[in-house]
């Protein structure tokens, strides 16, 4: 079957809009295999990529492209091509798109049917107004001192190979896929203290600028809830965790976990075949 026409509304899953965040293709540590699992089994008539999508800071520093990789992007094209409006916000690892846009505005360019976009606006079904941003502008450590965010990156990329061998360690005791380092994370006070201090941070804009709401990625965790007043959502990543923020018809928004709803263990054998065309 053509590459191209495999995602159709009579997927499993169909929803109003899909925002997928933190994918980092180009890295060891992405999910590739369950996300393209999640896009051949999701239909949507809007995509938005808000950022750090492929990961460009690795990539400079040494090749690796898996091709599970180059499917996912396959994918993102057929998703286009079947109608699907696909924004692309660059972030902080994909930030050479950025340097595309600075004559642009808020208009963006399109490109294979995918626009790229500093930011962008959406508006639900029950006409909340939401921003759409990647939000490393709002992370202190990258703004004022990045070479501590390079030091931060690679004590991450310690601990997403720990997390996973980990899971191949849990696969082999037949146990499903489950985040080592988002459990660390979540666990650590002085994350903890971060993740609220961005969430309040990207909540203040999202006031300041007259939001009902802001979607946003960038610290790969997800998480939904009000914040002074503000809706606060993340969608998370495909490094850790396998989710996505997801509209649903009536407007309703969701986290999907897509390693826990199909009980998915990293490397498992059976996910191979589910993820063949139909």
């Amino acid at each position: 079957m053509n590459a191209f026409a495999y995602p159709r509304r009579s997927a499993e899953r169909h929803y109003r809009t899909v925002f997928i965040s933190d994918t980092h293709l180009g890295t060891r540590g992405c999910r590739s295999e369950f996300l393209a699992d999640f896009l051949r089994r999701v239909s949507c008539e809007r995509l938005y990529l808000v950022g750090d999508i492929v990961d460009g800071w690795r990539l400079r520093r040494s090749w690796y492209w898996h091709e599970m990789h180059g499917e996912v992007l396959r994918l993102f094209l057929a998703h286009a091509r079947a109608g699907t409006e696909i924004t692309y916000i660059p972030g902080n690892h994909d930030e050479v798109f950025r340097s595309w846009l600075p004559l642009l505005g808020t208009v963006g360019v399109t490109m294979s049917g995918i626009r790229l976009r500093r930011e962008a606006v959406h508006v639900t079904a029950d006409d909340r107004r939401l921003l759409v941003i990647h939000g490393d502008e709002f992370d202190s450590v990258l703004r004022y001192a990045k070479f501590l965010s390079v030091l931060g990156d690679w004590a991450y990329d310690a601990a997403v190979f720990l997390n996973r061998w980990f899971n191949v360690a849990r696969r082999r005791l037949g146990l499903p896929y489950w985040s080592l380092s988002g459990f660390l994370k979540r666990r650590v006070k002085e994350a903890v203290k971060a993740i609220d201090r961005f969430a309040l941070a990207l909540a203040g804009e999202a006031r300041r600028r007259g939001f009902d709401g802001v979607v946003c990625g960038h610290i790969h965790h997800a998480e939904m809830r009000q914040v002074d007043g503000v809706l606060y959502l993340n969608g998370g990543d495909w490094v850790e965790s396998c989710t996505a923020l997801v509209e649903h018809a009536d407007g309703r928004l969701e986290l999907v976990d897509w390693a826990a709803l199909n009980a998915l263990s990293v490397q498992a054998p059976r996910l191979a075949g589910a993820l063949q065309p139909a």
